[in-house]
């Protein structure tokens, strides 16, 4: 009875009709009537059916963007690997190339690499890189450079340009590099000029510092550096002449201290001007001749050589007392009694001390003085000229057996005297011309010494005036008398007896350096 009324409620179910629920009292049924419009009226649709409408739009919308996402991921992928479109190294398309492909472009071009090389004075040579072994080699900067770029970011990459500069790491052989070199132009001796130094020279009037020329002559040790490194850059050309240190250098220059005090000493020379006074006569030396002295290349270079410049002196200070020098002369004298006489004199006169003349010169001319002045002098006389005697001298004539004394041509003192024994060659009183260099009172005339060691005579004076070595004036108690023939037997050891009195006197009134002439 139960499962006939399940089965019942199943089928009232199904019919769309809901069963109702049984009442203790049923009720009663009510009837509404219809409008006819309600029959030709749309029925609304059906809310299920909407829903399921929806449904399959949004499942459409999903499946198109799980493809765009797929797409783009896809794409962002691609361009992990891969670099963007408008990508440039170092000027070379890129675009869509993997990093080993854009370096394997980049190798291409390496490839194709060359350098000009430029000189002095020469036309350029170039070096193709297949001559050195030149070729690319990786060191992961182009990886580097994909590994920056951002793949998802590649809808704007689309529209972009990026251009990168690349090192392009690269290697060659160094020794073919060096035996190249070798074989460039700019290497041959025969294209080459070797730098001059910086100089002095003359240039009409003064001295000059001439500049130092670069001249072209290669150094391949430094030539070769600035090669390499200009290749090992890939740069397209190098330029020897833009680099001073790819040539031989002048190892003087025009700014060398050196050179600058040497334009000012040997201006100091040209400046120079000595007027040498030989009485009323005169010298100059000026720089003219000075710079005569100097040697000079056939470039005109100064060449420095003191010895020669002092040599050059030491000729110059010769001549002059070549011309100029008394000493050891004979001269024509007047005598007091009207005879002319020749007296030669080798103790009296002008001599210029050389050597001494010669250093004052040289300081001289390194200072540039301008002076009138005397030589130095080793010896001299009381006049210039052909009479360098004076006015002022004392006459001893043998031949009359008298001495006169005369200052400013005037006798003031005169004596007889008795001079060396004649005819004994020891003993005779010998001419010339002679100079008083002391006196002293009293003193003890001595001889020479004996076999027995003593002195062959001890002669005791009052009044002592030597001038040449053992002889001299002296008073001579001993002598009988003075003057005459007593000479002839009863002469002096060579000195010049006189009297006691005038003795005195000429001790008195004698002075030093004045001139003694002896004569026959």
């Amino acid at each position: 009875m139960n499962s006939e009324k399940k089965k019942e409620e199943l089928q009232i179910s199904e019919r769309g009709q809901v069963p109702q629920k049984k009442s203790a009292r049923p009720g009663k049924i009510a009837y509404v009537a219809m409008d006819d419009e309600e029959f030709v009226k749309p029925l609304d649709p059906v809310p299920k059916k909407k829903h399921k409408g929806i449904k399959v739009t949004g499942m459409t919308v999903a499946l198109l963007a799980a493809l765009a996402v797929t797409s783009y991921a896809g794409i962002s992928y691609y361009y992990s690997y891969h670099f963007f479109p408008g990508t440039s190294i170092n000027g070379i398309d890129c675009s869509g190339k993997t990093a080993y492909e854009a370096e394997q472009s980049i190798a291409q071009q390496v490839g194709n690499y060359s350098i000009q090389v430029a000189s002095r004075n020469l036309q350029p040579q170039s070096i193709a890189g297949n001559e050195i072994g030149y070729h690319y080699l990786s060191n992961g900067e182009v990886l580097n450079l994909l590994k920056q770029q951002k793949p998802y970011e590649w809808v704007t990459g689309l529209f972009g340009k990026t251009e990168y500069t690349a090192a392009q790491n690269v290697a060659f052989d160094k020794s073919l590099l060096q035996n190249k070199i070798k074989t460039l132009d700019c290497a041959q001796e025969a294209n080459q000029i070797a730098p001059e130094d910086a100089y002095v020279a003359f240039n009409n009037t003064e001295f000059v510092i001439m500049p130092e020329t670069e001249g072209s002559q290669l150094n391949v040790k430094q030539a070769y550096r600035i090669l390499e490194e200009a290749i090992s850059s890939s740069l397209p050309s190098v330029d020897f002449a833009a680099n001073p240190d790819a040539y031989n250098k002048a190892a003087v220059v025009s700014t060398d201290p050196e050179l600058q005090d040497t334009v000012m000493a040997y201006n100091n020379f040209t400046k120079a001007n000595i007027t040498y006074t030989f009485g009323e006569q005169t010298v100059t030396l000026d720089g003219s001749t000075i710079k005569d002295w100097l040697q000079f290349d056939e470039k005109g270079r100064l060449l420095q050589d003191s010895d020669a410049f002092q040599q050059h002196i030491a000729d110059y200070v010769a001549q002059l007392a070549a011309d100029h020098d008394t000493v050891g002369t004979t001269r024509e004298f007047y005598t007091t009694n009207g005879r002319t006489v020749y007296v030669y004199g080798s103790a009296y006169g002008w001599k210029i001390d050389q050597a001494g003349e010669a250093a004052q010169l040289l300081q001289d001319i390194q200072n540039g003085v301008q002076t009138t002045r005397e030589p130095v002098y080793e010896m001299r006389a009381n006049a210039h000229g052909y009479n360098d005697i004076g006015s002022t001298y004392i006459e001893v004539d043998m031949g009359t057996q008298h001495m006169y004394y005369y200052q400013d041509g005037y006798i003031i003192f005169d004596s007889e005297i008795v001079s060396g024994l004649a005819g004994d060659p020891d003993r005779e009183t010998p001419p010339g011309i002679f100079k008083l260099y002391s006196k002293s009172s009293p003193s003890v005339l001595r001889g020479g010494v004996g076999p027995d060691g003593g002195y062959e005579y001890e002669t005791p004076v009052q009044y002592w005036m030597p001038f040449n070595g053992g002889i001299g004036f002296h008073d001579a108690d001993w002598q009988p008398y003075f003057g005459g023939d007593r000479y002839l037997y009863g002469g002096s050891h060579g000195c010049i007896n006189m009297p006691p009195s005038n003795a005195a006197t000429l001790y008195s009134i004698i002075q030093y350096d004045v001139p003694i002439v002896c004569f026959y």
